[in-house]
């Protein structure tokens, strides 16, 4: 059941300059931040056309794989996950992410990362419906205009005292919702966690506003690369916030959030809302990398 979400205070900083963070990870243990916001949509229309599998894209650690794998068990469906890396496949009891989906009852399919680009080609999802029969259809990290619609309800009236809005951007379907709800004085600061300017193209497919901007600068190398700069700033903001971050995402963004007060970006004795997107069930597996590549782990308790 949704909580309501509150912003949280997290300090004032130089040129008087407040943060807030908005707490979507509290929505749901299992369906948290983002994922809720996409699912909710869309799991009605699957309901609505009588379909009783839900088939969908994702990599190890995906928060978007686990959400489907939990919804598909609570709502009666069927779920079939086709992952990236068909090394995966004799690997699933070492990756708690995979884990979780096939305990909760999700099919996959292994693909070889060559394989796996071809998951828009209309070719290879007709194969996949010869393969498990009709299916409801999400894309990979569940953008689609059903997303954004669930997305435009993560700003609210009371959001509209802040001058920047600051989120995560994978796919773009968060950041297109936000943009559309927010206000035309207020600014979107996307931080994208994959390197490269395509996602401005995405985005523009949902969004007529400009009163947005990607920054490219902290990605820390591209998707799901980390190190122990990261893993220490994310550390040492729980320890004093008690707000837990992920490294692919919510980290990432709230590094690049405090290098811009320090730098100067943001115009000062403005109000800043960042938006916790979730995505902590992938830091048990992100841990076990951090542990053979004899880097420091994300702390999940003080």
């Amino acid at each position: 059941m949704e909580r309501i979400i509150q912003n949280q205070f997290i300090g004032t900083f130089k040129n008087n300059i407040q943060l807030f963070i908005k707490r979507e990870d509290l929505i749901h243990p299992f369906i948290s931040g983002n994922k809720y916001r996409k699912l909710q949509y869309n799991l009605s229309k699957a309901k609505e056309e009588n379909h009783a599998a839900l088939l969908t894209f994702g990599g190890a650690y995906s928060n978007h794989i686990a959400a489907v794998a939990y919804v598909g068990k609570k709502y009666g469906f069927q779920t079939i996950g086709v992952i990236r890396g068909e090394e995966l496949l004799s690997k699933i009891n070492e990756n708690p992410t995979l884990t979780f989906a096939q305990q909760n009852g999700m099919q996959f399919v292994f693909e070889s990362r060559e394989e796996y680009r071809n998951r828009h080609e209309m070719e290879y999802i007709e194969n996949l419906r010869q393969k498990f029969g009709a299916f409801y259809l999400i894309p990979e990290g569940g953008t689609n205009d059903l997303a954004v619609k669930g997305c435009k309800e993560i700003l609210t009236e009371n959001d509209a005292e802040f001058d920047y809005i600051c989120c995560c951007v994978g796919t773009g379907g968060t950041i297109s919702g936000i943009i559309y709800s927010s206000h035309v004085n207020q600014r979107i600061i996307g931080f994208p966690s994959l390197k490269g300017d395509f996602l401005n193209g995405e985005i523009q497919k949902w969004v007529t506003k400009d009163n947005w901007e990607l920054n490219n600068a902290y990605h820390f190398g591209g998707y799901a690369k980390i190190n122990s700069e990261l893993i220490e700033f994310m550390n040492d903001f729980f320890v004093q916030t008690s707000v837990l971050l992920d490294p692919v995402y919510t980290g990432k963004m709230m590094y690049g959030i405090y290098d811009l007060i320090e730098k100067e970006f943001f115009t000062a004795n403005s109000k800043i809302l960042a938006i916790h997107s979730g995505g902590l069930q992938g830091i048990e597996g992100l841990n076990q990398k951090l542990e053979k590549l004899k880097l420091p782990k994300i702390i999940t308790n003080v």
